[in-house]
């Protein structure tokens, strides 16, 4: 071991301790002073403590116990004189590396002992000079036990990959000066010594780096400064970036299907401005919480996960980021390379994104590989969870027992190096950031993530932020901003960033003779037109310098003056056919030029749909790309191409790279527009396979999220599109005649459709199909066979419309709102449920507007917190209206929040009035959905379910109506079934009570049996499989005659012998309306069930 800088804190050399040292302590004592070392550190220490009485201190953060020889010749009880203690201070020093937590404080008026406290020991140095007095005492604990990993060793060679601590004395001196912790006041002997957890400190410990890696991260973060300020072309992420709102999601399961769906559970609106947080909380987390090392960061296409990684890097370049060495961005595309010609070297310094040139990667990589938890790996660019699930069920033979022996030594596969690093083989101990849109059933990626983000999108506030930013001049932001207003349908849109984009795309461009677009279809129309201008002026302004060009090389012959004088006498004579031939001509380009340019729009809108069949956006290899339809995509802004860098001389000191480009869709609603374009206007698609694209594919009912939401977004284009207006669409395509015929075999599909038999995302999807068909119908701009049409779509919805777990954004809620405005007139009213829909309270608000509805479920907190809205905007009338018809029964609480708002619920019934409010008067007769709720099923599970049951003992007494109470597996106990006990006097109608599977015992149902008196409407109980005996079937048998509405008794699989079956056995004679009694179980000799039966034949074993 090195040497190590002398510390003020660091204790001189005490010598040899003598050998009657050991008489004073028994080796019970020291057992437990080795019991204490080893819980506070790793067993790799442990196991090289040779004797326990050799000791020195120094001030190092890390313990080690060295083994010594006692030197030859040494008499251990003998006086060391001082040359023999000079002779000794030439060998190698012991040292013992204590825990940060642990001090050495000299107490000069106790001279010659060693004192070490908890519990304080006390000894003598005998013929040793008198030192000063040190005691051993714990100091506060620091915020932090980082145990370093080791640097390169000596000589250059490459740390394992999987290293991840450090062993025994394998720390330099460099890097123990660089942990080393700073003093800490002493506290007394007395004070005991708290543990403290591993987690991200205030001011993170940076280790000690050599100087090349020292310059390759600054020189990082000025290329990331530079290349992350672009989210794209004429957007900076310093002027128009909108902090975006994240809220962590919960992921709950029980039994097989834990954690196997992000579907399980939506949050409601209230519970996510609970839960939100800011991107600088990304990383954080609580006092006693380990540190997120796997954070899953989910959001719908275009909502801006690209973005918020482009803002980290750009903190991270700015220092923000402390926690981190180390940034890399791996994106989902690199994919596409398939040969196996990298490392783990090569990917991180060469095909990172925002990585610059590394000219020694040598020393980086084994930095990164020393300190991977200075190490933060990005993943972009995932469409699904399906796609890490594949990466994690990796397993290929000798993969793993190779990389993790040196994975720089050989080359594997971009995918085979994402496997691994995903599964924590590479870089065990870094930080993950997976970016995903949130579908898909991937069982082993949520087990393996500790944290669960989601992005919220655009506020109405953030979406002000965003078009001040936008549109610098007042002039235009005004504008901007009123005809915002004007149009709902846009604002509602807005909620997306990718859509806000291009919203405001085209209002910087609408001049006022053109009417903003009314629906996605439209907006996606306008923006493709603007973006083909562009292109066309790109296009004029590169060819004119170009004929400049041509012109100046041109040779101009010199004439003489007469034959200036003659050719100017033709020119006079001629007529003016020159420039009407130049017109012809320019005419006949322009002609030309349209249709090449429809030409190039129809290969376009094939390779789209193409795209979207494989649900990717990455245009295919397979397909030839000509050289002018890559320049017209570029031009236009449709494609754009990614850039992967590939190191072809590794050994060399300079740095070659070949550019390797992917051509990739640049927008995804382009893309999905300009594929519906191709399905309702190319003659290559037939009318029948246009239908059965349309048509809705066939899955069970109550299906959540559709499998593709690309596939949807193409479906719902190609609706809208033929009900675009004709002449728009000639210059989309080549064969825009047969929108015609198309439009009538969509209305014919729309009337014939059943709704009644589609699912909730079905019906959705038949709301937006209308809507994109008809959006007009209500401001007298369409004509009367659309509005027929229309009509009669309406008559065929059912009345009772479920969006139950199918989440709903802005857009979609006016999507239904259009319908249901429809069927006002002809006086119809829906029943609408909202639950698990994650609607925003400003959607709930205008669906509760309108008459049509009769009756409404939702999340009870974001109907609390509209009724408060309203209430304090002084809208009264519509706070009866939200009121009455608001519906909970039945009632299925799955989730702890959802007792928690069924109990701020009845706190409000029963005192009459909401929170904070000053007005009563609507709700002087209490809420009507509690005194309507009738059946109440608690299926929290075993796990959560006891975290609910306090607040469900709270809010119990105030239902007094309840008539179905549904208990089972909640782990109850003997002590909830008291507490259900006293409670149960306060329901007086209860007719089902279910404790089964609730490891009651005999305690616990005496007393429930003493209560069942107090329900006289009681008519079926089960106590199945619980842990009832003959003493608690005793209690039951003594209540049962007076029980005169029970007619079914289930104690099935609990623990009565003969003994307890008899005693129920005689009870029942007693109870002339019971009907069934099941108790059989494995304690009831068989012969003597059989016996009861035949006395009895109400008494089953089913």
């Amino acid at each position: 071991m090195q040497e190590l800088d002398q510390d003020p804190y660091i204790s001189p050399d005490l010598g040899d301790l003598p050998d009657f040292f050991l008489d004073d302590f028994d080796e019970e004592y020291l057992e437990k002073i080795a019991d204490y070392f080893s819980e506070c550190f790793p067993e790799a220490y442990l196991e090289n403590i040779a004797d326990p009485c050799s000791l020195q201190f120094n001030g190092d953060s890390t313990p080690s116990w060295p083994k010594r020889q006692r030197p030859a010749g040494t008499d251990p009880g003998s006086a060391l004189s001082p040359a023999g203690m000079a002779g000794l201070s030439t060998d190698p020093p012991r040292i013992v590396h204590l825990h940060p937590s642990i001090q050495l404080i000299a107490t000069p008026d106790a001279p010659g002992n060693l004192q070490l406290s908890q519990p304080t020991i006390t000894f003598s140095l005998p013929n040793v000079a008198p030192p000063p007095t040190y005691i051993l005492v714990p100091a506060v604990a620091p915020l932090c036990r980082h145990q370093m990993p080791p640097l390169s060793p000596v000589g250059g060679a490459a740390a394992p990959v999987q290293m991840s601590s450090s062993p025994p004395a394998s720390l330099s001196d460099t890097t123990s000066k660089a942990v080393s912790f700073p003093p800490a006041s002493p506290l007394s002997p007395s004070n005991d010594i708290s543990t403290c957890k591993e987690s991200f400190p205030q001011f993170p410990i940076v280790p000690n780096r050599p100087q090349a890696v020292k310059d390759y991260i600054q020189k990082a973060k000025e290329h990331m400064n530079q290349t992350c300020q672009d989210i794209e072309a004429g957007i900076n992420l310093v002027s128009h970036y909108v902090d975006a709102h994240l809220c962590r999601r919960e992921i709950f399961g029980s039994g097989k299907n834990k954690n196997k769906s992000l579907d399980s559970f939506i949050a409601g609106d209230t519970d996510r401005q609970k839960n939100r947080l800011s991107v600088s909380q990304i990383f954080e987390h609580s006092n006693g919480d380990k540190p997120k090392r796997c954070i899953l960061l989910l959001g719908a296409a275009a909502m801006g996960k690209t973005t918020l990684i482009k803002k980290l890097c750009y903190d991270w370049s700015r220092d923000c980021v402390p926690n981190f060495d180390f940034v890399f961005v791996l994106d989902s595309k690199a994919l596409t390379l398939t040969e196996p010609i990298f490392s783990l070297q090569s990917l991180l310094l060469d095909l990172s994104s925002f990585a610059p040139p590394c000219f020694n990667p040598n020393a980086v990589s084994t930095q990164i590989a020393a300190t991977p938890k200075r190490v933060l790996v990005i993943f972009d660019g995932f469409d699904s969870l399906r796609e890490y699930e594949t990466l994690l069920q990796i397993q290929e033979k000798d993969l793993i027992p190779s990389l993790q022996r040196d994975s720089s030594a050989r080359t594997y596969t971009i995918r085979q190096l994402y496997s691994a690093i995903l599964q924590r083989v590479l870089l065990p101990g870094c930080t993950l950031l997976l970016s995903s849109r949130p579908r898909g059933s991937a069982s082993q990626l949520l087990r393996r993530a500790d944290s669960f983000l989601e992005l919220c999108g655009f506020t109405l506030a953030d979406i002000g932020t965003y078009l001040s930013q936008y549109f610098t001049t007042p002039a235009l932001r005004a504008s901007a901003s009123e005809h915002l207003k004007n149009s709902s349908y846009l604002h509602l849109l807005c909620w997306n960033p990718g859509l806000c984009r291009l919203v405001f795309l085209v209002l910087e461009e609408s001049d006022g003779s053109h009417s903003l677009p009314k629906t996605l279809t439209g907006l996606c129309h306008r923006v493709l037109c603007l973006k083909l201008e562009r292109g066309r002026n790109t296009a004029y302004s590169q060819a004119g310098p170009q004929m400049g060009k041509l012109v100046q090389k041109q040779q101009i012959p010199i004439r003489s003056p007469a034959k200036r004088c003659r050719k100017n006498a033709r020119t006079k004579s001629r007529p003016r056919g020159r420039k009407q031939r130049a017109r012809r001509t320019r005419r006949k380009k322009e002609e030309e030029s349209e249709v090449g340019e429809r030409e190039m729009l129809s290969q376009l809108c094939y390779l789209a749909w193409q795209g979207v069949k494989a649900n990717s956006s990455i245009l295919s290899t397979g397909w030839i790309i000509s050289d002018q339809l890559n320049g017209f995509g570029h031009r236009t802004g449709l494609f754009y191409s990614y850039r992967t860098r590939t190191r072809k001389v590794p050994s060399s000191g300079s740095l070659g790279s070949d550019d390797d480009l992917i051509l990739l869709w640049a927008n995804p609603f382009l893309q999905s527009y300009l594929a519906g374009v191709h399905l309702s206007l190319s003659r290559i698609v037939s009318e029948r396979t246009f239908l059965q694209i349309l048509a809705f594919q066939s899955g069970t009912r109550g299906r959540r999220h559709p499998q593709r939401v690309e596939l949807e977004l193409t479906q719902r284009f190609a609706v809208g599109i033929l009900f675009q207006d004709w002449t728009e669409l000639q210059g989309l395509h080549s064969y825009s005649e047969t929108a015609v015929s198309r439009q009538a075999t969509v209305a014919e599909f729309l009337k014939e459709l059943s709704y009644g038999d589609l699912s909730p995302v079905q019906v959705l999807q038949a709301c937006h199909y209308i809507y994109e068909a008809f959006p007009t119908h209500c401001d007298g701009s369409a004509d009367s066979g659309r509005v027929k049409l229309f009509a009669q779509l309406g008559k065929t919805f059912p009345e009772v419309l479920t969006f139950h777990g199918v989440p709903l954004n802005p857009a979609d809620v006016f999507a239904v709102q259009n319908l249901l405005q429809g069927n006002e007139a002809q006086s119809r009213s829906f029943f609408l449920d909202l639950e698990d829909s994650g609607i925003q309270i400003s959607g709930l608000r205008a669906l509760l507007g309108l008459d049509s509805i009769n009756t409404y479920r939702a999340c009870i907190a974001d109907v609390i917190s509209l009724w408060e809205r309203l209430d304090q905007s002084g809208e009264e009338e519509l706070c009866k209206k939200a009121l009455s018809k608001f519906k909970i029964h039945p009632l299925k609480a799955t989730q702890v929040c959802h007792v928690e708002h069924l109990a701020k619920l009845v706190n409000i019934h029963l005192q009459k009035r909401l929170p904070y409010s000053q007005s009563d008067s609507f709700l002087a007769e209490g809420v009507p959905a509690i005194k309507e709720l009738h059946m109440l099923e608690f299926e929290l599970g075993p796990e959560r379910g006891p975290l609910a049951l306090p607040k469900l003992w709270e809010l119990l007494p105030g239902l007094h109506n309840l008539r179905h109470l549904d208990l089972e597996n909640s782990k109850i106990g003997d002590n909830g079934a008291v507490e259900l006990a006293n409670v149960l006097v306060s329901l007086g109608f209860l007719e089902v009570l279910n404790l089964s599977q609730n490891c009651i015992g005999d305690h616990g149902v005496k007393k429930v049996a003493a209560m069942l008196r107090e329900l006289p409407k009681l008519h079926c109980l089960s106590l199945y499989s619980n842990m009832i005996s003959d003493e608690g079937a005793e209690s039951l048998a003594a209540v049962l005659p007076h029980m005169a509405s029970l007619t079914e008794l289930d104690v099935k699989y609990n623990k009565l012998t003969d003994v307890g079956a008899q005693s129920l056995g005689v009870s029942l004679r007693g109870c002339k309306k019971m009907k069934a009694l099941r108790m059989w179980n494995q304690c009831i000799p068989y012969g003597v069930f059989e016996r009861l039966h035949q006395q009895d034949n109400r008494i089953l074993c089913h």
